[in-house]
């Protein structure tokens, strides 16, 4: 598994997400953090934009996704992130950290952290994540 790491930090998008009555028609603001996990050796070298993951891709396709969702869960928000990436934009692995500010009384946000790759993937329908 690749080792280099490009960083996307504090991408600030607003979404529908939550199940409480008041969250299913007011669009809330989420934070995302992703790091992407690539081999970058060969663009650091060449210098050829063909030779490197392209991120504003990926970061394009995360935006256009999280706009349009939908989501109950933090959880199932994430995953569709990190599946955007996968599967979608060849990312070889991501960690995706998704925060939910205010979410919690007393609390400046929840946050959930989690790690993918291709093979999580693989045979399952968007919807059994």
């Amino acid at each position: 598994m690749p080792s280099d790491m490009i960083e996307i930090e504090r991408l600030r998008l607003r979404c529908l997400i939550g199940f409480s009555e008041w969250e299913l028609d007011k669009k809330q603001d989420v934070i995302i953090h992703m790091t992407l996990f690539t081999d970058i050796r060969k663009g650091g070298q060449t210098d050829n934009p063909n030779d490197i993951l392209n991120y504003k891709t990926v970061n394009k396709a995360v935006i256009q996704m999280v706009e349009a969702s939908h989501y109950k869960t933090l959880e199932a928000l994430t995953t569709a992130i990190a599946r955007v990436a996968v599967v979608e934009c060849g990312v070889p692995r991501i960690r995706v950290k998704v925060e939910k500010p205010g979410a919690l009384r007393f609390a400046d946000t929840v946050a959930i952290v989690i790690e993918r790759t291709a093979e999580d993937f693989q045979d399952v329908s968007p919807n059994e994540s």
